[in-house]
Order: structure tokens, then C-alpha cells, then sequence
């Protein structure tokens, strides 16, 4: 796998799983029983912990790339 093939691949299976994370414990303004703030949808969520869930989605994507590039690479 050339050096290009190999950043695009880490791309999409970044994206992949980011969107998978995505929804992982997020809770909405109206389930915390909250006031909802103004201007928002009362599904928008509380507290999204974006940092936390990318960072995660880094980690995960860097091993299941590692795994497609084992399986390629040994093909």
C-alpha cells in the first residue's frame, strides 16, 4: 500500500467510525430534565464530548487501519 492509498484509507475509516461514535452516550437537554437553553431543539444534547469522542475514534481508526494494512500487505 503506497504512502497516498494508505493516508486516504485511514480517511474513510476515520470518518467511518466517527460516525459510528457519534451517538455513543449522548444525552438530550429534555432527558437530563434540564431547562432547555433558547435558541436549541430540545434533542439537542447536554453535553456531546467531542474531544473525548475523537480522540477515541483516532485511537480505534489507527487500529483497524493497522488490521487493513496487515491484511493487505500480506495478500
Amino acid at each position: 500500500m503506497g504512502i497516498a492509498t494508505g493516508i486516504m484509507v485511514y480517511i474513510v475509516v476515520w470518518w467511518l467510525i466517527w460516525f459510528m461514535v457519534l451517538p455513543i452516550g449522548v444525552v438530550t437537554q429534555e432527558e437530563a430534565g434540564e431547562d432547555i437553553v433558547p435558541g436549541t431543539i430540545k434533542s439537542a444534547p447536554k453535553k456531546p464530548m467531542l474531544r473525548m469522542k475523537a480522540a477515541a475514534t483516532t485511537f480505534v481508526a489507527a487500529l483497524v487501519w493497522g488490521v487493513i494494512y496487515y491484511l493487505i500487505d500480506t495478500a
